[in-house]
């Protein structure tokens, strides 16, 4: 046997790779996976020969107030299977409940949607986009796909491209490497933090120039919150409505009045958890974001 004289929690790691080592260690510590009909510890070694039984019917039971927290609300699914829902979330709704959004969000449509993501932790979203950001974000709708998600998510293997208004004259395409983590004072807001922040990297294309703002493709090697935002605006080009990290108005009512952020997830691309098919999306620029690029096109200087 290939694991003989392995952990046990190794051992399971390495014959049951469709879960993380997290999750399959919350089983073993719930008394969920058993050695030979018994109680097993991870730190148990194998030799071969023995009996590894898993009971995980109830493991992620349907937590009562996810459950009743579904919620009618409308969705623009662009793709669903029995592992995967793609949905292009519009501006103005959140991600998660919180903190001022105990409803009205993703998550409670979600569980109106698919109710049995009630037994899937975090409702199966493997990552978010901010309220005011619309666009594409993929959903697991099984245990193996969210730990597969994940990884690739970890892997940096999942593309994720943006269209980004930024103000002023981007004069070329590059690279934004910067660290990011909490601001030191406003814990509300993210900034570049030299030291001990976490990796952050963005790459930018210029796709088409105005008078005071040019649109930007972004495509994000990590996804770190407020990534595309934070980088831009230290760069001195931050993103047209972006109240939280512009600082000053531009001068061109048209930019200075958008009420959101003008950043659109686009196009997002992985690979099938089942099976590892290659598949991509894309998703139009929302309305008001589309009217606000035909006004700079038809008068580009104010």
């Amino acid at each position: 046997m290939e694991c003989a004289g392995w952990r046990l929690d190794a051992t399971l790691a390495k014959l049951f790779p469709e879960h993380s080592r997290s999750r399959l260690q919350g089983w073993l510590k719930d008394g969920l996976i058993r050695l030979d009909g018994g109680t097993a510890e991870g730190k148990r070694k194998v030799y071969g020969g023995e009996r590894i039984e898993f009971d995980i019917g109830d493991a992620v039971p349907p937590a009562p107030t996810l459950a009743e927290s579904a919620e009618d609300i409308p969705l623009k699914v662009v793709f669903e299977d029995e592992q995967l829902i793609v949905i292009d979330k519009p501006a103005g709704l959140v991600v998660h409940p919180g903190n001022g959004n105990a409803s009205g969000t993703l998550m409670n449509a979600l569980l109106h949607h698919a109710p049995q993501l009630a037994g899937i932790p975090r409702a199966g979203i493997v990552h978010r986009l901010d309220k005011d950001t619309s666009g594409l974000l993929v959903v697991a709708k099984t245990l193996t796909a969210q730990t597969d998600l994940v990884r690739q998510l970890q892997a940096r293997t999942v593309s994720r491209h943006y269209l980004a208004l930024a103000l002023g004259k981007v004069e070329r395409d590059g690279i934004v490497d910067a660290p990011l983590g909490r601001h030191a004072i406003h814990r509300t807001k993210m900034a570049i933090v030299r030291a001990g922040g976490k990796e952050a990297r963005t790459h930018y294309s210029v796709l088409e120039r105005f008078g005071r703002a040019t649109l930007l493709e972004c495509r994000l090697e990590t996804g770190r919150t407020h990534q595309i935002r934070v980088h831009l605006a230290s760069i001195k080009h931050p993103l047209a409505g972006d109240t939280v990290y512009r600082g000053n108005k531009c001068g061109d009512a048209r930019l200075d009045a958008f009420p959101r952020q003008a950043l659109h997830a686009w196009r997002l691309a992985l690979r099938h958890p089942d099976g590892g098919a290659e598949m991509a999306w894309e998703a139009p620029l929302p309305e008001d974001f589309a009217v606000l690029l035909d006004d700079l096109r038809r008068d580009p200087a104010p």
